[in-house]
């Protein structure tokens, strides 16, 4: 009888769906659209004015997995702070712009990867295409059409009564076409509403009608708990479809967050390559561990690994096993002791104290074995202050 080789497997699975087809578009060195993986964006929640700590939140995003950063641009002061951002950050900056299309150039000639403008937001804009489609096109630098529901068009307002999905896709599409009549088409587009509902029927539209590459986003989600529920439910739904291109999770919360949310809902749909996975039961009455406490200790423990795995974390005898066997590494717990899995065989029984050091000592071995470099702390510190010792 052949074995059946268990565990993770060597490659993630298809995604649920082809990805639309659209044209690509380069944000600095990062490509969009035209069958580019899909990249993950935050924005800053600094003053751009002040260089140093603008900065430092870039980098703290980067080391997150932020791949596009977006800066606000309201004053003068931001302007003159551009070059500088532009000059030092690690990743692609999009220059965020609202009221001022005087901003637009300035950002240009500033050096970033891109820039947003919001359509509602800008008087007189349409008088002004011409020029920012000469400026950007020499500059080689691609624009957004960033449509809200809390700012849209007053024409459009009018029209429809409210900000219905029609309503957004015809304001973006408009402004596309004033574009396009100057040769300008190194566009991409979001249309966002603080409604899942009405945003998913919108990017549903607009990805019929145009070939543009789309960024994806939940305006104003509100609070981490809401906004990941409802970032989650929009994005699964058209990412699954191969709607989207580049995606931001607006979070009343640090922009580090977002990124972690981005990311999680990337690799659950096989977008991006899963990191580090936690596979835990929801505890119940079979339980003879505390699933939660050792969920938990394996996750800190875990944090910085720097290689995909599967960790399964189980707390009883009924799917324990089985899932255990699954994952790269697991624990079947019960009676006080733990079954230690490793690419589907038992390797050790520990007694219930030292699962989770088990665990982390396993899960460094692996990565060793992976070849990968292990973070100090990670090798140094284990819980109960054990020492590992990665061979």
């Amino acid at each position: 009888m052949t074995a059946v080789s268990l565990g993770m497997p060597p490659v993630p699975p298809p995604p649920l769906a082809p990805r639309r087809a659209s044209r690509q578009i380069m944000v600095g060195s990062v490509p969009v659209g035209g069958g580019a993986p899909v990249s993950v964006q935050s924005m800053t929640t600094t003053l751009t004015a002040d260089v140093n700590a603008t900065l430092q939140q870039i980098a703290e995003l980067t080391a997150s997995g932020c791949q596009i950063v977006r800066v606000a641009v309201p004053s003068q002061d931001d302007v003159e702070a551009l070059p500088a951002i532009a000059r030092k950050s690690q990743i692609p900056v999009i220059a965020d712009i609202h009221f001022q299309p005087k901003y637009v150039f300035a950002a240009i000639d500033a050096g970033c990867a891109a820039v947003r403008v919001n359509p509602g937001n800008i008087r007189q804009f349409d008088d002004k295409v011409k020029e920012i489609a000469r400026a950007a096109g020499d500059a080689g630098v691609p624009i957004r059409i960033g449509v809200n529901a809390g700012s849209l068009d007053k024409r459009l307002l009018a029209k429809y009564g409210k900000a219905t999905a029609e309503a957004l896709v015809e304001s973006a599409l408009w402004e596309c076409s004033l574009f396009e009549e100057h040769g300008y088409r190194d566009i991409k587009i979001s249309v966002k509403h603080n409604d899942p509902v009405v945003m998913i029927r919108a990017y549903r539209l607009l990805a019929e009608k145009c070939d543009y590459p789309l960024h994806l986003g939940v305006t104003e989600a509100g609070p981490a708990f809401q906004g990941t529920i409802k970032s989650a439910v929009a994005f699964g739904a058209l990412l699954a479809e191969g709607i989207g291109d580049t995606i931001r999770v607006s979070l009343s919360a640090p922009p580090v967050e977002e990124i972690k949310v981005g990311a999680a809902i990337l690799e659950s749909l096989g977008l991006r390559e899963r990191g580090l996975e936690i596979v835990s039961c929801p505890s119940c009455g079979r339980a003879q561990v505390d699933v939660y406490k050792l969920a938990e200790e394996v996750t800190a423990g875990l944090e910085g690994l720097p290689v995909p795995l599967r960790v399964a974390v189980m707390g009883c005898v009924v799917n324990g096993p089985g899932e255990a066997r699954e994952a790269d590494l697991g624990v079947a717990s019960g009676n006080g002791k733990g079954q230690i899995f490793v690419k589907g065989k038992v390797v050790k029984t520990v007694p219930e104290a030292q699962i989770v050091e088990t665990l982390i000592e396993e899960a460094l071995r692996i990565a060793d074995e992976m070849g990968a470099e292990i973070p100090e702390e990670l090798r140094d510190l284990v819980p109960g202050g054990a020492t590992v010792t990665v061979h």
